[in-house]
Parts: C-alpha cells; sequence; structure tokens
C-alpha cells in the first residue's frame, strides 16, 4: 500500500502469505526494521480483510500513540485519519479509522462489548516479548473467538525477541526478519560501581557529550531518579528531556522528535523506551542496569515496586536503540563479569501480577476458571484464589465466583477494581474522583509530609482553586488531569472544599476493605502509631506521623515488608482517618475459641469482627464442641506433643504398632502413630477422648491409652499380639519384657544365666526379626549385645565368662554353655 524501504520489505511478501493460509502467524524482526511503523500499512489491502480493520495492541501508551504518529506519517496523513489510536481516557479516530493502536485493555473492553470483534479483520499483538498481561489475556481470549465464532481472524503475534519456542506452543509458523540494524559497540565499566543510579548516569552521560556524536538516551529505574539526572545535568550543552509514562503527551514528544533548536538532546527515560519507539538521532545509549516492576506478594495481597537488575534480554533492547539509525555506543554500567548473571528474562507478567483485573474479565467473559482457556501459561491458581478474595470483599463476585451486577459496573472504569469500586460510591463523587486520582499518581507531597492522603486532597483543591500548596505542581497537574476524566464519566462539578477526612477514609475503605486498621494500643496495649490490619498483618505510621493517634484507619499505600527484622510489621505510607462506625455495615458476630498460649487456658468469646479486627466481645458461656476440639487440637500442633503425657503403657502401644508398620510396608491398614501421624489427625483420635479439658493441665492429665487403642481396630490388635508381643518367656519360664523402637530390632533385656542351652536367638514379626539380646551379669547389668546367639556361645562368651567368675562366685558359670541346665539364681538355689 506504500512504497517504503524499511528492512521488513523483504519478508512482507511472506507475511501476507502465511496470513492468507493461516489464521496465527508469528514475526520476528529486530528494532528498527519497521515491524510496527511499516508492516501494518502494507497488510490494509490484503484481500482476506474484506473492507475490515486491523487493531494492534501496544503496551505502553507512549509507544502507542509514537507508532501511531508514525503509521499516519507513512501514509502521508493525520492520526485520525485511516491510523487511529485509543488509549486510556485519549483517542483518535474517526469513521475512517481502518488501523486502530489501542493499549490499556482496550482491546478487551471491545472484545468483552463485540466478542465476534465486527469490523476487524486482523489483530496484531506487538512487542509481544514483554509478555504482559493484557497481552497474555488478548491471545487467550482471540484464540476462544477464533475456535468458537470467527475462524476467520486473523492474529498476527510480533516481537523483535521471542522465545524459540513460542511458535511451536502457538502452533503458527514464523517469519523472521533479518532486519538493518546498526552495528553497536557495547562497552562495560572494570569493576561494578557504587553509588546513586542518578549520579552514576549523569556522569557517564557528560562523558558521551564529550567522546560520542549525537543524542544520547539513558536508562533510570524511574521518576524520581530521572528527576534527580536532570537536575545534575541542568548545566549541560543539550536538551535534557526526560520520557516517562505519566509525562503528558507535548512532553512525550519532544523527547521523541529532534530538537526544533538543532541542539543535541538527552533523552532520559524509563523502560518504556526499550522497545517499538524510534527516538531521532540517538546514536548512544546509556543503561543505569536497573529497573521497576510491579511485583504482588500473594501471602499479603498487597503490590507494591520493585526495583531490581535489568534482564539480559532488556539489555539488548536497551543497547539496540543506539543503532537504529546508525552506527552507535551503549554504555552499561555494571562489569563484563556481571553480563552473564543478569536474569536471562521477566517471567512472564501473568505469573506475577495481581491477577484481580483479569479475574475479573475472565468472571464477565463467562469463564470463572482461567484455565478453560489455551493460555501460553496458566495463570496461577494460589494468585486466582487470592484475586477471588479481594473481588468477593469488593463485592463484585459472589461466593460461587460469578460476576455480580457490582463487578459489571466496575468493568465500565478503566482502572483496577480496587479504584473503580471507589469511584462507584454516590455519596460525593468529586471527593471520590480526585482520591481514585491520587491513589493512581504519585504523591504530590514532599517527603515527610506525613502519611494523610487527606492532607493530598487539601493540596490538589487549593492548588485547583488558584492557591498556594506545598506540593509538586508537575503531579498536581497530572492528578488534576485524571481527577477531570473521573468527573466527566461520573459527570460531577469539582469541589474545592476543605475535604473531610472521615469521609476520606471511607473511600479508601471501599478500595482496599482488608486495610482497615484499629490503633493497637487499644486491643493489645501497644505504643502509638501501630495498627492491626483487618487482613491480620501489622502496620506501623513512621515516628511522629499525625495520623500516630487515631483509633483508626484506612489504609491505602503500604509496603507489606517489615522495617527490620525485630519488628515484624508493614510500613504505612498513605492513610486517612476512619470513624469506627464505617466498620459496622461489614462487621458481623462470630464465636471465637481460641488458645491462649500466656495462660495455657482456651480463651471463648463471642465478637463482632470486621476481618481480623474485633469491634466487640462478650464471654461465650456455651462452648461449641467441635470448636473447643479445633482450638485444643491448634494448640497441640503450636505447642508440640509434648503437652499430653502418654503413659508407658500408651507409649509402648505407639512403639509397637510402629514398629510393625515400618518392618511390614504392605500391610496397609496399620494406622501412622508417629508425631507426624498423630498431629495430622488430632481431631479424630484426641478429641472423642478431650472431655472437658480447657487449660494446658487439663490435657496433660488425660489417659491416652484408650485413644491408642481405638486407632487399632479390630483385628489389629490380636495381629500386634502375633507380631509384636510384650514379652517373650525364655528358658526358665521367665516371662521378659520386649523394648521397641520403631525402625529398630526390639531389646530383650535378659540375664545370661537364664539362657544356657539355648542356641537360635529369639525373634517377632513372624520370625523375620531377631531380637536384639542384651546380656545381663545376676546384677542386672549388661555384659554383651547381640543378635547373634550361637555365635556368642561359641566364642564370646568364653571371654565374657572369666569375668564374671571373679565378680560372681556363687553362680555357675560353666565350661559348656550349650548342655548347663538354665539358671535364675546361685548355684544353691539351681533353678
Amino acid at each position: 500500500m506504500s512504497s517504503f524501504v524499511l528492512p521488513i520489505a523483504e519478508v512482507v511478501p511472506a507475511v501476507r502469505g502465511a496470513l492468507a493460509a493461516h489464521s496465527l502467524v508469528v514475526v520476528q524482526a529486530p528494532p528498527g526494521a519497521g515491524k510496527s511503523t511499516g508492516l501494518p500499512l502494507e497488510l490494509l489491502g490484503e484481500p482476506w480483510l474484506a473492507g475490515r480493520g486491523i487493531v494492534m495492541l501496544q503496551p505502553r501508551r507512549v509507544a502507542a500513540r509514537a507508532v501511531a504518529a508514525r503509521l499516519a506519517e507513512g501514509l502521508g496523513e493525520e492520526v485520525g485519519g485511516t491510523v487511529g489510536y485509543r488509549v486510556r481516557f485519549d483517542s483518535r479516530v474517526s469513521a475512517a479509522t481502518r488501523l486502530e493502536v489501542v493499549t490499556e485493555g482496550i482491546l478487551t473492553r471491545r472484545l468483552q462489548r463485540d466478542p465476534e470483534l465486527s469490523g476487524v479483520g486482523l489483530v496484531i499483538l506487538d512487542e509481544f516479548h514483554e509478555r504482559s498481561l493484557n497481552a497474555d489475556l488478548a491471545l487467550a481470549l482471540l484464540r476462544e473467538v477464533q475456535g468458537a465464532l470467527r475462524d476467520d481472524l486473523r492474529v498476527l503475534v510480533m516481537s523483535a525477541t521471542l522465545d524459540p519456542g513460542l511458535p511451536g506452543r502457538l502452533g503458527a509458523p514464523l517469519i523472521e526478519s533479518a532486519g538493518r540494524a546498526f552495528p553497536v559497540e557495547v562497552r562495560y565499566l572494570p569493576v561494578d560501581p557504587v553509588g546513586r543510579v542518578e549520579d552514576l548516569v549523569a556522569r557517564q552521560v557528560r562523558l558521551a557529550l564529550e567522546a560520542e556524536p549525537g543524542d544520547v538516551l539513558a536508562f533510570l529505574p524511574g521518576v524520581r531518579e530521572i528527576r534527580a539526572a536532570a537536575g545534575l545535568l541542568s548545566d549541560v550543552d543539550a536538551a535534557v528531556l526526560p520520557l516517562y509514562g505519566d509525562l503528558p503527551v507535548r512532553e512525550q514528544a519532544r523527547a521523541l522528535r529532534p530538537d526544533p533548536g538543532g541542539r543535541r538532546k538527552v533523552v532520559l527515560a524509563t523502560s518504556i523506551a526499550e522497545t517499538s519507539l524510534t527516538i531521532d538521532g540517538v546514536r548512544v545509549v546509556v543503561d543505569g542496569g536497573l529497573s521497576r516492576t510491579q511485583a504482588f506478594d500473594p501471602a499479603s495481597g498487597l503490590s507494591r515496586m520493585v526495583t531490581g537488575r535489568v534482564t539480559r534480554d532488556a539489555a539488548a533492547q536497551r543497547a539496540g536503540r543506539a543503532g537504529r539509525t546508525a552506527p552507535g555506543v551503549a554504555y552499561r554500567l555494571w562489569s563484563e563479569r556481571t553480563q552473564p548473571l543478569l536474569p536471562a528474562a521477566r517471567p512472564p507478567e501473568v505469573m506475577e501480577a495481581d491477577l484481580a483485573p483479569l479475574t475479573l474479565e475472565l468472571a464477565q467473559w463467562g469463564v470463572p476458571d482461567p484455565a478453560d482457556l489455551h493460555w501460553l501459561d496458566v495463570p496461577p491458581a494460589r494468585r486466582v484464589e487470592t484475586a477471588r478474595g479481594v473481588l468477593r470483599d469488593l463485592g463484585a463476585l459472589d461466593a460461587a465466583g460469578r460476576m455480580t451486577p457490582e463487578g459489571a459496573r466496575l468493568l465500565d472504569f478503566p482502572t483496577h477494581p480496587r479504584v473503580a469500586h471507589l469511584l462507584t460510591a454516590a455519596d460525593d463523587a468529586a471527593l471520590a474522583a480526585d482520591v481514585a486520582a491520587l491513589l493512581e499518581e504519585r504523591d504530590p507531597l514532599p517527603p515527610g509530609s506525613g502519611a494523610d492522603l487527606t492532607d493530598r486532597v487539601a493540596a490538589l483543591r487549593a492548588w485547583r482553586g488558584g492557591g498556594r500548596t506545598p506540593g509538586d505542581v508537575t503531579v498536581l497537574e497530572r492528578v488534576e488531569r485524571l481527577s477531570r476524566q473521573w468527573r466527566t464519566l461520573l459527570k460531577v462539578r469539582p469541589d474545592d472544599s476543605a475535604p473531610d477526612g472521615f469521609a476520606v477514609g471511607a473511600l479508601i475503605l471501599r478500595a482496599y476493605p482488608e486495610r482497615a486498621a484499629l490503633a493497637r494500643e487499644a486491643v493489645a496495649g501497644l505504643g502509638r502509631g501501630r495498627f492491626l490490619l483487618s487482613g491480620g498483618q501489622g502496620a506501623a505510621l513512621p515516628e511522629g506521623d499525625g495520623l500516630a493517634g487515631v483509633r483508626a484507619l484506612a489504609v491505602a499505600h503500604l509496603d507489606a515488608a517489615p522495617m527490620s527484622a525485630a519488628q515484624a510489621e508493614g510500613r504505612i505510607f498513605l492513610a486517612a482517618p476512619l470513624d469506627p462506625a464505617a466498620l459496622d455495615a461489614g462487621a458481623a458476630w462470630v464465636d471465637s475459641v481460641r488458645w491462649d498460649a500466656r495462660t495455657g487456658t482456651l480463651v471463648a468469646q463471642r465478637e463482632r469482627r470486621f476481618g481480623a479486627l474485633v469491634l466487640e466481645s462478650r464471654p461465650l458461656r456455651d462452648l461449641p464442641a467441635q470448636a473447643r476440639v479445633a482450638a485444643l487440637a491448634g494448640a497441640v500442633r503450636e505447642e508440640g506433643l509434648h503437652l499430653l503425657t502418654f503413659s508407658a503403657e500408651a507409649q509402648a502401644l505407639r512403639d509397637r504398632a510402629e514398629s510393625v508398620r515400618a518392618w511390614r510396608p504392605d500391610e496397609t491398614d496399620w494406622p501412622d502413630l508417629s508425631d507426624a501421624g498423630l498431629l495430622d489427625t488430632l481431631e479424630d483420635w484426641l478429641g472423642p477422648h478431650l472431655g472437658a479439658a480447657r487449660s494446658r493441665e487439663d490435657l496433660g492429665r488425660l489417659n491416652l491409652l484408650p485413644a491408642m487403642q481405638a486407632l487399632l481396630p479390630w483385628p489389629l490388635p490380636a495381629r500386634l499380639d502375633e507380631l509384636a508381643p510384650t514379652h517373650l518367656t525364655v528358658p526358665t519360664g521367665t516371662r521378659v519384657r520386649l523394648s521397641y523402637r520403631p525402625g529398630e530390632a526390639p531389646i530383650l533385656a535378659v540375664k545370661l544365666q537364664e539362657l544356657f542351652g539355648l542356641a537360635d536367638t529369639p525373634s517377632v514379626n513372624g520370625g523375620r526379626t531377631p531380637v536384639l539380646l542384651h546380656l545381663l551379669s545376676p546384677a542386672g547389668r549388661p555384659v554383651q549385645v547381640t543378635q547373634d546367639l550361637r555365635s556368642f556361645w561359641n566364642s564370646s562368651y568364653f571371654e565374657v565368662r572369666k569375668d564374671l567368675r571373679g565378680r560372681y562366685p556363687k553362680h555357675p558359670w560353666p565350661d559348656d554353655p550349650w548342655t548347663h541346665a538354665p539358671m535364675k539364681g546361685t548355684k544353691k538355689r539351681g533353678v
């Protein structure tokens, strides 16, 4: 359709042919080949499109706008004609648009509203190597649409780097373009550096400006580091420009285009500049070696930004930016020895991310179990269950995991379900818009401003009203822009009155119901500023924070990690005061029976709870038997079986049964009476014998022999006596007790004289297991241990006899133990 000469041109015929014959095709082409900005235009005239359009998914808003601009430029048009884009709260499309570049879940929304994708003949998933959550979800939904509704729908998966096994996993042909990347010289530091990344990057940028031609692209992990580096470079003879996702569109365009005054550029960017974007004039890359990503902790249900080392594939993408238009240089601010130690690639986002948005989308799609779709990597079941819990708390899913009317409402808001639930609050929509915008953007107040979100709302409203504010004006502009978009959606006017702290807290509670918090001084006598969250975690405010004295909080931003090894609490960064009465609607009365390890007793109460928070309690007189058994069993598991007293008889029974179980693993009827086995089944065997036990002393007094006997149903007791008898009769007629140790031979401790004439070692276990004889002197002291009595009589006996004759002269010590009668006493007493 166009007469471009981008490197991708060489494979356009192959791509056309593959898409004509297959519904799913994979294209791999290096950075700068034109796969994003050229190939889609060449496919607009394909006959299998039949006049329908193309939708291309880009993982980032900056790239979506930039790619749309390049595509439109390739046609000699403005964006909004044949080529348009849609991102969150921004779109440029028209009736003439046939190629849409979309992101931020726009494709998923379109699929939900129109599963057949009417008017669309091809969906392109660009930069698929990033394995974003949206891209994986889109691919899974598209494959189902192809199989059930649209066998004529084509899907094209594109990337600069791909898992070699991807085409095979998708069952799709692979088209590879060699591209035309210019050579890039990669330079390392001699040793790994020490210091702040912004200092290191700024120093290297200065050196690069002096030594190399062209513009410089530097990678830093986040906005804070970009601002710090920009300050350090404020005096260089170049235009220093930031580039990150929340930057206004006009400023993003300045970073991407040549400087109007012809000056060199230094672009300080986050990882959004790794792919898709071509920044005109860049010949030098400075890679700080760090990347900031969102990490989700399923144990706490919290997400937080984590800064880590760049992966090897991302570092390769970054270096490639220097060779898009001419030969270049990439400076890596780490040593060459460290390079192979970097992670090869980031795991797919679906394996790490908060899955609440995805889980809600799947419920709307009618597939509550993700495993029912064709995924490249099935979402982890544990994370899905955590997400379902969050959505149930928000009222978005019912107990069976089905979508509720509230869940359907949440999907009308292009944001996380938590924030969407906040926006559905009807009481004060203007305040909801301000709070939602502040939660989604960076903190506009400087460090040390306290944790109260109410202060941020006040700062926003003061700035909006033209007053002075301590906040960062650039951030406040972004917050206001987002708040305005929410107000437009909610059809409300701005409110610049002083915000009510309790109203702000109530809105946070809607978004984070598991983060309601009560002061621990009120519940546990601890110091000010320390709180218990309704999700069960402990958390603390910074020392001296203005919210430290409130009784209840609604927490918005929280670091789940402990502040120190000695203090197992998270840190509260952003919260608002909460009227405890706000918890009443979600509270419920529950019977609580728990073990108090400090007093060693059961505590039984009727409690009105909001999650883990106890709002009110009363003594529970009628103690439910099942709850009491569960609490006592929990106490034994926590403190150990030593809470119980096994009598000699009970312990002997356990040892005998465990011995037989070890000897005869093929006989599966024998119960597991080991410590681990008993702890696993406490409720079953201990519960019926607890009686009225309520304390540590009561547990210690229990007679456990009947409980152990009950674990051996008929005919096992008789079988036990047969295989592991309690006693053996020796030649003198004495019945001697056996001592059993599971996994070892049982011990028979008997006076040597009582075995005169006995040739074979006694045995148990149906004759399979000889006992371990502890041969005793007349005083009962062991003189020999053996499992081979015959050998003892023939050899060792004579050495033992010398010693025993001198020490016990009145006792018989015959020369021939084989023929001497067994005896219990001295020569006079005989047998």
